[in-house]
């Protein structure tokens, strides 16, 4: 039986993910994480695999994440405060509550719905048996009139050329094949783009006290906690990957533009920054 709430194995997978990857950047096997952090290689093996199930209580487990992060070189303390001890209970708000019953007390009576499906089949029934005289009422009723038929010379000729028996006007010249020829053969001229860049540069000015982590063309550039205050910048020539946790401090600047913030206060989030000004970002904590 699992001991952990949808939200805590979301963060689990993050952080989970994080330590996996710098431990094996740095060449680090879970035996010697083990005999060092006085873990059992079981609970570490479960941690590592994504096997939650076989995890201790919550506050066992952070106790993990912050032992397994100092080893390999991570500020234990602030990754294992990403995982939130907390057991968050539904709330529903009293307003909904009573519109929700308004709405079950208030039902339409059932013989409506086959009166309206009754009056539409009859219609239909009618027009099916007798539709020219459909048709003439509803032309009597709005006084359209007998509407014109039209000759099969009419219908065989087009309304915008004219006929054999029409004069063209003194004053109208026929438009040549090679003139029609020379107004679509016009080259068309792409707009060139202009806001394509060599590299990606990423400024980064913390309002509070966030844990982060940057990797620039696929390596780790930088993992830990930077305080408020604190102003870095990174550069990258593919692409630059800037994971917070508490997205909501974190104001990011992209190729000297205006900043902005990351994501929302109190969240984990990983955005993914490119030369062409594309980026991809992903909510990984919904508290």
């Amino acid at each position: 039986m699992s001991l952990l709430q949808e939200n805590q194995k979301e963060q689990l997978q993050e952080i989970s993910k994080t330590l996996r990857q710098v431990r094996q950047e740095k060449s680090i096997q879970l035996e010697e994480v083990a005999l060092k952090t006085n873990i059992r290689l079981a609970c570490l093996k479960a941690l590592d695999n994504e096997n939650f199930d076989e995890l201790p209580e919550p506050v066992y487990i952070q106790g993990f994440i912050r032992r397994y992060a100092d080893v390999i070189g991570l500020d234990g303390v602030a990754l294992s405060q990403t995982f939130s001890l907390e057991v968050k209970t539904p709330q529903f708000d009293s307003k909904f509550s009573q519109n929700l019953e308004k709405n079950q007390k208030f039902s339409l009576p059932l013989f409506i719905p086959y009166a309206i499906l009754l009056l539409v089949a009859a219609a239909g029934l009618m027009y099916v048996l007798n539709p020219q005289f459909s048709a003439e009422s509803f032309v009597k009723k709005f006084n359209l009139g007998t509407p014109k038929k039209q000759t099969t010379a009419e219908l065989s000729t087009p309304a915008s050329l004219p006929t054999a028996s029409s004069s063209p006007s003194s004053n109208q010249e026929p438009i040549s094949i090679s003139a029609q020829n020379s107004l679509t053969s016009l080259p068309v001229v792409a707009s060139p783009n202009t806001s394509q860049n060599q590299s990606v540069a990423v400024t980064l000015e913390l309002k509070g006290k966030s844990w982060l982590q940057v990797t620039i063309d696929g390596k780790t550039e930088f993992v830990g906690d930077l305080k408020k205050g604190a102003r870095k910048t990174w550069t990258a020539k593919k692409q630059l990957t800037v994971r917070s946790g508490n997205a909501g401090v974190v104001l990011v600047s992209v190729n000297n533009k205006p900043a902005t913030p990351l994501g929302t206060l109190g969240k984990i989030k990983e955005v993914t920054f490119t030369p062409e000004g594309n980026t991809q970002g992903s909510i990984v904590n919904s508290q």
